[in-house]
Formats: C-alpha cells, sequence, structure tokens
C-alpha cells in the first residue's frame, strides 16, 4: 500500500523520533509506531472485515474509518485511525492517538468528524495534482 498522512501526522511522528533517545518508554512508543506503519504499508488490500489488528471504527463519519492498534503493552494505547479509498492501493492516516490508555474512549467521541476532516483535505489536494 502506498501510505500517506498529514503535516500534523508528520510532525507527530517527527517529534516521536526525536523522544525515542531520551527514555525506554519514548523508544517502545516509536516503535510500536514503526512498526504500526509499517504492518499498514504491507497490506495487499483494504481491510473488508475486522482482525486482530484492524477494526472498523462504529463512530466513522462520512468516510468508514479503521483503528490500529498493537499488541498489548502494559500502559500504552497508541491507535493510528486510517482511510482506505475504494479501488486504490493507498492507505490515508487521517489520526493518531499517541496516549489513548489516559484519555480512553473519550478520543472515539470525535473520531469521525476530524478523520472527515483530514480526508476531505485529501480528496482536495488530489484533485489539484
Amino acid at each position: 500500500m502506498r501510505l500517506f498522512w498529514s503535516d500534523e501526522f508528520d510532525r507527530q511522528l517527527t517529534r516521536y523520533e526525536e523522544l525515542a533517545s531520551k527514555s525506554d518508554r519514548d523508544q517502545k512508543l516509536f516503535d510500536l509506531l514503526a512498526a504500526m506503519l509499517s504492518r499498514v504499508r504491507e497490506l495487499d488490500v483494504a481491510p473488508v472485515s475486522d482482525t486482530a489488528m484492524l477494526k472498523r471504527v462504529s463512530q466513522s463519519g462520512r468516510h468508514l474509518v479503521w483503528r490500529q492498534s498493537h499488541p498489548y503493552e502494559t500502559g500504552i494505547a497508541l491507535r493510528l485511525i486510517c482511510w482506505f479509498p475504494e479501488d486504490s492501493n493507498t492507505v490515508v492516516v487521517a489520526l493518531f492517538s499517541g496516549d489513548k490508555a489516559s484519555m480512553g474512549d473519550v478520543f472515539y467521541d470525535s473520531v469521525g468528524s476530524r478523520a472527515d476532516q483530514i480526508i476531505d483535505q485529501w480528496l482536495r489536494e488530489q484533485q489539484e495534482e
């Protein structure tokens, strides 16, 4: 899959990379995030049903988004919210939760509207190219 993400996510990814050398926990967060990105990039096709790592987000808005998780780690709950454009080998990282463990389900309350905004922006940019 071709992987795209927003400038905001790019800044978060850079921050995680910079922090990785500062503590074992920060290194673990960066490693998990890198593995999640790698895993979604390695998909051959968009998901059609829930798996252990990818599940439909029931709070999706106009666009059906999927949440990607990682294997259990005590006190850590990273989530990537991804959208798979139809008839494409593309995945758009729409949102990222760096610490859902402390936020709980509050993160999902606004997933639909926030993801829709990022996806719509990506669609506009694709039309401009």
